[in-house]
């Protein structure tokens, strides 16, 4: 279940990137740059206190080592698809 929500979670990040590339790239092309940083600096956040929050609430170490690192892997796979679809 908890890998679920993971995945549901970068989906919605995913298509929040998409949605605003596509709006900022019809209204003004030239802030393309301005929005890749700051929804960057916004994914990072957000994984970092999903992580952080997972970790101080897991039941025990393994757990949270094994959903940090899905959770990494998942990040790092999503920063290249989205990279990859809007390039």
């Amino acid at each position: 279940m908890t890998y679920f929500f993971a995945a549901l979670f970068f989906t919605l990040l995913g298509v929040a990137y998409v949605k605003g590339y596509d709006l900022v790239k019809s209204r003004s092309p030239e802030h393309l740059v301005h929005f890749y940083l700051v929804m960057a600096t916004i994914r990072m956040l957000l994984v970092v206190t999903v992580v952080g929050l997972y970790v101080f609430f897991a039941p025990n170490r393994e757990d949270a080592i094994h959903f940090a690192v899905i959770i990494l892997i998942m990040y790092a796979l999503m920063m290249v698809v989205t990279l990859t679809l809007r390039h």
